[in-house]
């Protein structure tokens, strides 16, 4: 069964499946997903857990071994698999050989990065369906954010103007364990109810914090003013030019290829997927498909081949103006490619 992550207190009402896998990149909703799950398998008698990591040296026969084996001091038991990126297929198929005939005395959390579309639809997944509650994890898209903040604020008993939360909203820049940290900190300093504007103005401190992907999704999606915000950010936290590199680049070549992917007449679907493009991300390489063209994507490209000499000390000049230079060509309009 497929959940929504405000959806699965309620599933887990009906007790815990004998799988429970939580996948996605945004750290804050995957933790309190997880968090439901333990606090769940607390008040169904799961006395003992344990952790496994999915690592180099891993094998599949240590999970084996850990559900089979017998407590001495809990009846129930709760496993938790921690997978960084996604499930091999000799992972996912013994996973699907363990649920089915799993006692009812063990059960399993398994939390990951994103799985692909390929993954979800693969053989060994449709024969973990019966058995498990999966939640996919995805971010909050930036023009959702202030009613995001609105509903924890709800939460905890206050109320805040649209001003306010998009203030909020602005400071925090996606980084929603920073917008966590904050309605906490408001829910400390201000009574239940309506929040005062200016108060609120002066308490929310500036804990922006961008990273490279950030800075490339609002490129994406033509936010010319939170990309030079993100640029401006990185440059001032000192992050690694080289990585901010990576990510601008990144979109650029996966942007060519889903013109290119379009020219050959590939069904957007199967582009996107092929590409690892899923979840909101999809929506922000569209938005940057209306506006560019392939030969402005490959004209970014060597934009970033320029950035790249520089930041190597091959050629003169200033990587973070080269930077900032690919990342609002890849935000603005008219494009790189165009006259």
């Amino acid at each position: 069964m497929n959940v929504r992550p405000e959806g699965l207190e309620r599933a887990l009402r009906d007790g815990l499946p004998a799988l429970t896998w939580i996948h996605g990149d945004e750290p804050l909703l995957a933790i309190e997903a997880a968090d439901r799950v333990r606090a769940a398998a607390r008040a169904s008698g799961c006395e003992e857990r344990s952790v496994l990591y999915v690592e180099r040296g891993f094998s599949v026969a240590e999970l084996a071994g850990q559900a089979g084996a017998m407590s001495l001091f809990a009846s129930r038991r709760l496993i938790e698999l921690r997978i960084p990126n996604s499930p091999g297929r000799e992972l996912g198929e013994a996973l699907a050989d363990l649920v089915g005939g799993l006692d009812e005395s063990v059960r399993i959390l398994a939390t990951s990065g994103p799985l692909d579309r390929k993954t979800v639809n693969g053989a060994w997944f449709r024969r973990l369906e019966p058995h498990m509650i999966h939640v996919a994890i995805y971010p909050v898209d930036r023009s959702r954010l202030p009613a995001w903040i609105g509903d924890r604020l709800a939460a905890q008993g206050q109320r805040a103007g649209r001003d306010t939360l998009e203030l909020i909203a602005d400071r925090v820049e996606g980084n929603l364990l920073a917008a966590h940290q904050e309605i906490r900190k408001l829910g400390l300093l201000f009574p239940p109810g309506p929040l005062p504007a200016d108060e609120v103005r002066e308490a929310v401190l500036n804990v922006a914090r961008f990273d490279p992907y950030a800075l490339l999704e609002a490129a994406l999606r033509g936010d010319v003013e939170r990309t030079r915000r993100g640029i401006d950010g990185l440059r001032a936290e000192g992050a690694a030019e080289p990585l901010v590199l990576f990510a601008l680049a990144d979109g650029a070549r996966t942007l060519l290829r889903l013109f290119d992917d379009r020219a050959r007449g590939v069904p957007s679907s199967q582009s996107f997927a092929q590409a690892r493009v899923f979840g909101p991300r999809v929506a922000a390489y569209r938005a940057a498909m209306s506006r560019h063209d392939a030969t402005s994507a490959r004209r970014a490209l060597q934009a970033a081949a320029r950035a790249d000499t520089m930041i190597k000390g091959a050629v003169r000049g200033d990587p973070w103006q080269a930077l900032g230079e690919l990342a609002l060509s890849l935000a603005s309009a008219p494009l790189l490619g165009r006259t």
